[in-house]
């Protein structure tokens, strides 16, 4: 069965496209929305990424932990923000190979013209994308491994899961606790 390599879900948040950006962008904070993403350790303060910034991800599902190293490869305020994962590991991100590519997109859209955009202020739908960057690995192997990994689903459909959660739990901080000071 040949591999789905990309999954993505789009939510509409109230907020601008530049402030959802500001709070996306800055890995540190993604645990707080992700189901998986415990945070990130960064070089630096804590502050929207610059492309060609590696940052540790730190990440769990039930008990299993591990971390990955990550690059930042776009970083287009208000508009777009991605990082490669290419290395993983348990304490450390030791094992350097192709993994995923996260995406998000934002977009400013009109207030009202789409279900759920009821209302007066910015509206930005927020696009979230996972690529699978495992190329090289056979689609047998990687639907055997990924059966494994996420309790007999295939990464695509897991993920398109994790990224609801991720969107849902952005758009309930912006909207019901107003632009994120973090």
């Amino acid at each position: 069965m040949a591999r789905t390599l990309s999954v993505s879900r789009s939510i509409l948040v109230q907020a601008s496209p530049s402030e959802v950006y500001a709070q996306v962008s800055r890995p540190a904070q993604m645990g707080r929305w992700s189901p998986e993403n415990l945070g990130a350790t960064v070089p630096g303060p804590d502050e929207p990424a610059a492309t060609g910034l590696v940052f540790v991800g730190h990440n769990k599902r039930g008990a299993f932990r591990w971390t990955t190293r990550c690059t930042v490869t776009a970083a287009d305020p208000g508009s777009r923000f991605a990082f490669r994962v290419h290395a993983i590991g348990l304490k450390r991100p030791r094992l350097s190979a192709p993994i995923a590519t996260w995406e998000y997109r934002f977009e400013q859209v009109e207030a009202g013209t789409e279900a759920g955009a009821e209302g007066a202020g910015t509206v930005t739908r927020v696009t979230e994308t996972w690529t699978d960057d495992r190329r090289s690995w056979p689609d047998f192997v990687a639907n055997a491994f990924d059966r494994i990994a996420t309790r007999g689903r295939t990464f695509a459909v897991f993920q398109v899961g994790n990224i609801d959660r991720t969107l849902r739990n952005l758009k309930r901080e912006f909207e019901d606790e107003g632009v994120p000071s973090h």
